[in-house]
């Protein structure tokens, strides 16, 4: 019998496949593309056309060392990529959920991000 983590993977690994044929990043409207570890999170501003990350935040950095991979914790991180593209003029992006399902941690990380001021 497969391992069940094994296999939530690769079917998450499928979804997000599904998902990245049909949500391009632009330069006008780039992808907000988010992912889980058991420790932390990632989320990055990514203008596919270009091949650049344009604001990165994840809660490896110094400035969100306390911030925990939980749900406030994700809207904690929510908020600072939100006002970092702001700061470098984003206002609206293509939001890449990453396979995950659009509850808990990514629900809780894409409302902290529309509510500090990103369009998507």
């Amino acid at each position: 019998m497969p391992n069940p983590s094994k296999r939530r993977r690769e079917r998450r690994h499928r979804i997000h496949a599904r998902i990245r044929q049909r949500v391009r990043g632009e330069n006008g409207k780039p992808r907000l593309c988010v992912a889980f570890t058991g420790k932390h999170i990632y989320a990055q501003v990514i203008d596919d056309t270009a091949g650049k990350t344009l604001a990165a935040v994840a809660t490896t950095q110094a400035a969100l060392k306390g911030a925990k991979p939980n749900i406030a914790g994700a809207a904690k991180l929510g908020q600072a990529l939100a006002a970092k593209a702001s700061g470098k003029g984003i206002t609206s992006v293509v939001f890449d959920r990453g396979g995950f399902l659009y509850q808990g941690k990514v629900k809780a990380f894409a409302e902290a991000v529309r509510q500090a001021g990103l369009k998507f």
